[in-house]
């Protein structure tokens, strides 16, 4: 049951994992039952989002989930990081722990913290700092390698994860991330200011098929996935604005590409376009203020700020919220400083 919400970045480069020659004596059968019947420890459902996101390919062609198999076809499936041992090496790395008790944890992790090991970053990690630091946390299947999550966060996005410590909080924790009933507030920093105070985001998300790292909207829903983020606005200033966000769902960097496509980016986000002056005047001065606010928060203004789910144990309603780190904060000053004197 892989949700995990805001991926960190993918990469441009494919790396194949499994090549399959079809037999000359084939019969026609769907590709996606056909690769569930070829590949170990795979879902339906896994297969089928493999093949919409364009990682199935069939004498080099990305098929749908629907194309029927024939003698000699070549499948390859190749996936964005390399084919690795799933071992993660421990690593002593201090950990922010919110909560703790024997079932489960809540981390704040700080902006530039990878959350597990994965292509050009195997050590470092969350993860790696997890497996430090507690024994035995438990994996879901398919999800070798990520002990204790049930969901993650982008590199350069800091804030609240919960961990589970055993099984049993795990299955539930990921029950609850499946159904949606996960409360998840995102505090961001966006460019101009929305016309309403609040609204809500309902657009299909989906890979660019021009550039594999970034997440884009399908407004006519053809392909990408289901997304929701709600959204109010919590403070206005001039030329951006402070929202808070609720994701319904967790899709790839779904905060990022759902407020890039209403025109609000985020604060110096250079994957969706944040990282230059999207609103305001053209004066010099002005100019360098913005680029010194990018240098304060180096990093899209994006803060996981507080998380509420049920207990997978205790059946208790759990509630935690982080104050924004000092980089946010800064910033936000400098903003409120410059529009109240310009």
């Amino acid at each position: 049951m892989k949700n995990y919400a805001e991926d960190p970045d993918e990469q441009d480069e494919l790396f194949e994992h499994h090549r399959i020659v079809c037999d000359k004596g084939q019969e026609p059968y769907r590709i996606d039952k056909f690769l569930m019947d070829r590949l170990p420890n795979v879902t339906r459902n896994k297969v089928q989002s493999g093949i919409k996101d364009g990682f199935v390919m069939v004498n080099g062609v990305s098929v749908k989930p629907n194309y029927k198999v024939h003698p000699d076809d070549v499948i390859v499936v190749a996936m964005p990081e390399p084919p690795r041992d799933t071992e993660v090496v421990p690593e002593n790395i201090p950990l922010n722990i919110v909560f703790e008790d024997d079932h489960l944890l809540v981390v704040n992790k700080p902006a530039g913290m990878v959350v597990h090991p994965a292509y050009n970053n195997w050590s470092g990690t969350l993860v790696n700092a997890l497996t430090y630091h507690f024994q035995h946390l438990p994996s879901m299947a398919n999800n070798e390698g990520r002990p204790g999550l049930v969901h993650r966060i982008d590199k350069d996005t800091s804030g609240l994860l919960v961990v589970a410590k055993d099984e049993k909080s795990m299955a539930g924790l990921a029950r609850q991330f499946f159904d949606h009933s996960i409360e998840r507030t995102y505090y961001a920093l966006v460019w101009g200011e929305p016309e309403e105070d609040m609204g809500t985001i309902n657009v299909n998300l989906g890979r660019s098929e021009k550039d594999r790292r970034i997440t884009v909207a399908i407004e006519d829903g053809s392909r990408g996935r289901h997304a929701i983020t709600h959204y109010k606005v919590l403070k206005r200033l001039r030329y951006v604005s402070l929202i808070q966000c609720n994701l319904e769902t967790g899709r790839t960097h779904q905060i990022r590409a759902h407020l890039k496509y209403i025109g609000h980016p985020l604060f110096n986000d250079a994957t969706y376009g944040g990282d230059k002056v999207v609103k305001g005047t053209k004066f010099s001065k002005y100019k360098s203020f913005v680029d010194n606010c990018f240098k304060i928060i180096p990093r899209q203004a994006l803060h996981a700020k507080s998380l509420g789910f049920v207990h997978p144990i205790s059946g208790m309603l759990e509630q935690f919220n982080t104050e924004l780190p000092d980089d946010f904060k800064e910033v936000i000053e400098k903003w409120e400083h410059y529009v109240q004197h310009n």
